[in-house]
């Protein structure tokens, strides 16, 4: 009898914490990227690491001094997710292909990173109105996207400020004010439906091994972009968990 009783309760004491665990499955933040390859840099590395990865998870191999600074390592009741969209060479126009399917999640953040390519493909040379489309696209987009907070992040600048090092066809004299043009957009613009991430101001301490291919993020930075996003990730997923 008391043996059945025991089976009894340990039976039953399994049952609820398979449901607690079912539970705390059932409770999802997703961490979405949009944009260029400032968050989809994987393939400028040997290991394919790329921001939203590591803000997610850590590689503790990688970048030990970042052990437990991640979101899967903030709570046991609520899963991370990353969902990927960031594609390499994406300007403003391919948002919104980027963003196709997504429904309304419940919590979520999303990062987005734009503006750089437009810049190369002829925004750093715009004389005209090509940086006000830009700015009305960008706008479109993220008044469309179903994802709140949105953390936008500015465009950084692998001369660190100095024009010597100008890579483009385009005199700096006119890139350096559009450059500075798109950045204002987006500063602008992040209040409205989030969170601003300066990336630029905080490459602009950094230095050129945080590049690769001139103007990709190396290892490093990924781990840097990752650095500047991750406080203010982890401020959502906060606020997400106490709701």
């Amino acid at each position: 009898m008391r043996r059945r009783f025991l089976q009894a309760l340990m039976v039953g004491a399994t049952a609820m914490a398979l449901s607690r665990t079912i539970s705390a499955k059932n409770k999802v933040f997703s961490v979405f990227t949009f944009g260029d390859s400032i968050l989809d840099c994987g393939r400028y590395n040997e290991y394919g690491v790329h921001p939203g990865q590591l803000i997610v998870r850590n590689n503790d191999f990688l970048f030990p001094e970042f052990k437990g600074r991640d979101v899967m390592s903030q709570s046991s009741s609520i899963t991370a997710l990353l969902d990927h969209r960031a594609r390499d060479g994406g300007v403003v126009n391919n948002l919104s292909w980027q963003a196709r399917g997504i429904k309304a999640p419940d919590p979520a953040v999303a990062l987005v990173t734009v503006g750089g390519n437009d810049l190369l493909t002829g925004l750093a040379a715009d004389r005209g109105e090509g940086i006000a489309c830009f700015q009305q696209q960008l706008d479109a987009f993220l008044q469309a996207l179903p994802v709140r907070p949105v953390l936008l992040g500015t465009v950084y600048d692998p001369t660190f400020g100095d024009d010597s090092r100008n890579f483009l066809a385009t005199d700096a004299r006119i890139a350096r004010p559009n450059f500075n043009r798109i950045n204002a957009v987006i500063r602008q613009l992040a209040p409205r439906y989030g969170e601003l991430v300066d990336v630029h101001r905080h490459f602009l301490a950094g230095d050129p091994s945080w590049f690769t291919g001139t103007i990709e993020p190396s290892l490093r930075g990924a781990s840097e972009v990752r650095a500047v996003f991750l406080p203010a990730v982890l401020r959502a997923f906060h606020a997400a968990q106490n709701a």
